[in-house]
């Protein structure tokens, strides 16, 4: 089954861009298109997308309002990959705060773009860049530090942690730590879990802002 994408964005040269270069993909087939993202919720539940590529600046409704929009009310809800201009804007972090799952820079070439819709379709491993990094270690507070230290992670689910912020996917994560890839996929549900974390880049945010790693 190809993975179904919905393109929001109010540029429609953006979208056209967008569309032209997955719908060359036999994997990936565009269903849907929005200029705004007030338009985004109605779309999700008639079409049903795997993946929603959402500008976050919009004149209506923002990307950040939208992404939590369905995620507060589609179940399960289609993975959200942030699209923006410049990849150190805070408006992408309050996406990928409020549950975006990735991240794409609309001047990426057309391999990057494919990968990137494959990448968090997938929800295996991360897209999330060094700026974003240093804005989430920016924001870190006492709170943040606190929720992590009652987590109480085993040392190998901080090993675990450490090598999800770094983007790598469960098999790299095994071929790293000499474990299964079914081991490493226990381990990731644990961190979650006990992060209450919705996914990896939501684990990721709270290992940035409580300090358990740095952005260097």
């Amino acid at each position: 089954m190809p993975i179904t994408v919905l393109l929001v964005d109010d540029e429609p040269l953006v979208r056209a861009g967008l569309r032209a270069v997955l719908t060359a993909q036999p994997d990936i087939e565009v269903v849907g298109e929005a200029a705004d993202g007030a338009a985004v919720l109605p779309l999700v539940r008639s079409l049903r997308p795997d993946l929603v590529a959402m500008d976050v600046r919009m004149p209506l409704m923002d990307g950040i309002e939208a992404t939590r929009l369905v995620l507060r009310t589609v179940d399960p809800p289609p993975k959200i990959m942030v699209v923006t201009t410049f990849e150190n804007d805070d408006y992408v972090y309050d996406a990928l705060r409020a549950g975006a799952n990735g991240f794409l820079l609309k001047r990426a070439a057309p391999a990057e773009i494919v990968r990137a819709v494959r990448t968090v379709a997938a929800g295996d491993s991360l897209l999330f860049p060094a700026a974003l990094r240093g804005l989430a270690a920016a924001r870190g507070n006492e709170r943040a530090r606190a929720a992590m230290e009652r987590a109480g992670l085993t040392a190998r689910e901080e090993d675990v942690l450490r090598l999800i912020t770094r983007g790598m996917s469960n098999p790299e994560i095994a071929r790293s730590l000499l474990l299964g890839t079914e081991t490493v996929k226990s381990h990731v549900s644990a961190v979650l879990a006990k992060l209450g974390a919705r996914d990896r880049t939501q684990a990721v945010i709270a290992a940035y802002e409580s300090g358990f790693v740095s952005p260097g």
